[in-house]
């Protein structure tokens, strides 16, 4: 199974947050900024509210400047694959097959739960170990290891050190938090974002998929897939809203009624009489 470990982040990716954002809507220099803060004239609610504000705006560039490191073990070569697909924002080290020989021709591997399911287990570790043993054959005969390493299947294990911004890693599990990813991806999008919860909160509840309330908050999948999803219930799916947001812009949404209007006089005549605000009651008419 894979292994995810936090190494390090941003000391205080809050107060860095806050600082990058009060840079941009501020008369105060950063140097004031930071000054106030050490003196606790600015609370850390206070830091966190501003910045849960602000990201509502869609303004995301300061996110960029929270980083955090993370060790990864135990993943299969196919996940490899999907993972330096992520380009932007992200650095990566992984183990080389050029410079690491597995002599004995032993390699460690990862084995889909799929695979055991099937009772198919035994076969794919035979087939795995024969792998092996031409590797360890090759490598004998003086066939380079960057050469033996065409034998070795996707299933190979690898490792990796990271580095990514926060930006980065929201689009990270934006994606591969959802259901549709590969299984071993949102495992791993998994174990970085509980890695995240333990030391920023705040931050780690933001890791989500797409359709997570702190993110889009509906499913912009095929209609198929949204219908196939285990929290599909919970998300509308995206056709949903564009129709309804197409009847308004089109005029065809269907009118209120008399009686609606009936209803909502009475709803406000049965408040009133229970000793509540009616709805609107104190907004001045305009």
């Amino acid at each position: 199974m894979p292994q995810v470990t936090l190494l390090s982040h941003t000391p205080d990716p809050i107060r860095s947050l806050y600082m990058a954002y009060r840079v941009c809507y501020s008369s105060l220099t950063p140097q004031q900024v930071a000054e106030r803060i050490e003196a606790e004239r600015i609370s850390r609610e206070t830091m966190e509210a501003f910045v849960a504000e602000r990201l509502k705006t869609g303004h995301t560039s300061p996110l960029e400047q929270v980083v955090f490191e993370f060790a990864i073990s135990g993943v299969s070569r196919a996940f490899s694959h999907q993972f330096v697909r992520h380009r932007v924002g992200i650095s990566f080290e992984q183990q080389s097959q050029r410079y690491v020989t597995y002599r004995d021709g032993s390699y460690p591997y990862v084995t889909p739960e799929s695979i055991r399911k099937a009772g198919l287990e035994a076969d794919y570790e035979r087939h795995l170990a024969e792998a092996g043993a031409l590797y360890a054959r090759m490598v004998e005969a003086g066939v380079p290891a960057e050469d033996a390493r065409f034998l070795l299947p996707n299933a190979a294990a690898t490792n990796f050190k990271v580095t990514v911004n926060l930006q980065s890693l929201l689009h990270i599990c934006d994606l591969r938090l959802c259901t549709r990813a590969q299984w071993e991806f949102r495992k791993v999008a998994a174990l970085m974002r509980a890695e995240v919860l333990k030391v920023e909160p705040m931050l780690g509840r933001m890791l989500q998929p797409k359709c997570g309330e702190l993110r889009m908050g509906y499913c912009d999948e095929e209609r198929k897939a949204w219908e196939a999803c285990p929290i599909g219930r919970v998300r509308p799916h995206k056709d949903v809203l564009f129709a309804i947001y197409d009847q308004y812009r089109k005029g065809e949404l269907q009118p209120l009624r008399p009686e609606d209007y009936a209803t909502i006089e009475e709803a406000g005549e049965e408040l009133e009489a229970a000793g509540e605000p009616a709805p609107g009651a104190g907004v001045p008419a305009s």
